[in-house]
């Protein structure tokens, strides 16, 4: 049997192609009698519209907003900031009938991953936790192909779509200081597998803008403190809790541990309750986002509008009204059980 194409079923329903296209692409260019018509016709042969990458073709446009972080898949689907922040720029995705193309970008792959961009059927493309610098940015900017970042940049003609990460840190780390802590423990990701053999880190090796940001932040705000960063790995329950483990069986122990992610933070309590110890009584304890099981177990963090980033990136790439092009979402130091004042030895 012959393959049914457009042409097919214009001749079979007696009109010209062009009317079968608007049946489909242009509707209100037809009354409803002769659309019914033509649509019940094409049905009958078994014809199931124009071709989407041709009317891609036509168009200049594939309908899709790719999403570009740096990690495996499945951290899309399991960690709580992405989620929500997903959540949010679907919302705004499915508004103007555009679909999200997940795009993982290897930390030990980087050619597969600029690889994959390039060849990435998108339209414009949201920067959700990629290390500056990495080159399949610059493919983008070769494409052609509008971006909006979840990272603060200088450059006027960048977008972004972010929080002052030094200014919020900075509060987290005013409390500490209030709280008399002067020994302090940050953990952070890496490019390593979660749950990975515990390292100690430079400002220098951290990799990430937003957690040199954060740390920035913490060291401002408490001068005199000493401030050891340890990585378990990348952004995952599992790290936080091999790097507390590690640091909490030294027997140099800080008084104070922060999570650069509530997600880190809430691994190093998994690590702090089967040693006995109290969050906020024994040690402090604070994390960074405000995820949903933050609150649930007292954990004092930074509280940022997750969901209303991802909504906000979505509008500035997808809505021709919205004009601005660099916005910096709101903070709120959230003070919970888990903080508490310095031990005294």
């Amino acid at each position: 049997m012959s393959r049914v194409t457009l042409k097919t079923v214009a001749q079979a329903a007696g009109v010209s192609p062009s009317t079968v296209s608007n049946a489909y692409n242009k509707p209100d260019q037809l009354s409803a009698a002769l659309r019914e018509r033509i649509l019940a016709k094409a049905q009958e042969l078994g014809y199931a519209g124009p071709d989407a990458s041709a009317r891609a073709l036509r168009s200049g446009k594939v309908g899709a907003v790719g999403v570009l972080f740096t990690d495996k898949l499945a951290y899309a689907f399991s960690d709580p900031y992405a989620v929500g922040f997903l959540a949010g720029l679907a919302e705004v995705a499915e508004e103007f009938a555009t679909s999200l193309l997940l795009v993982p970008l290897s930390p030990t792959d980087i050619q597969g991953g600029t690889n994959a961009v390039q060849q990435a059927a998108i339209d414009a493309a949201a920067i959700f936790c990629v290390a500056a610098g990495h080159p399949a940015l610059d493919v983008l900017k070769n494409r052609g192909i509008p971006m909006v970042s979840t990272d603060r940049g200088d450059h006027p003609d960048l977008s972004w779509v972010a929080i002052d990460e030094t200014a919020a840190a900075a509060e987290l780390g005013r409390h500490l200081a209030r709280l008399g802590h002067r020994d302090l423990v940050v953990l952070l990701d890496n490019a390593q597998a979660a749950g990975s053999r515990p390292v100690e880190l430079s400002l220098d090796e951290v990799g990430y803008t937003d957690c040199e940001l954060r740390v920035r932040g913490l060291q401002k705000a408490m001068p005199d403190a000493r401030i050891r960063l340890v990585s378990g790995g990348h952004n995952a329950f599992s790290s936080g809790l091999a790097a507390a483990e590690w640091v909490l069986d030294s027997q140099d122990r800080p008084t104070a541990i922060v999570g650069l992610s509530d997600v880190l933070a809430l691994g190093a309590m998994e690590a702090m309750k089967t040693r006995g110890l109290v969050p906020g009584r024994d040690l402090t304890l604070a994390g960074f986002d405000d995820i949903p099981a933050a609150g649930t177990v007292g954990l004092t963090t930074v509280s940022q509008p997750i969901k209303d980033k991802g909504r906000t990136v979505g509008r500035m790439l997808l809505d021709p009204a919205f004009t601005e092009r660099q916005i910096t979402m709101p903070t709120e130091l959230k003070v919970r059980a888990s903080s508490g004042p310095a031990p005294r030895n």
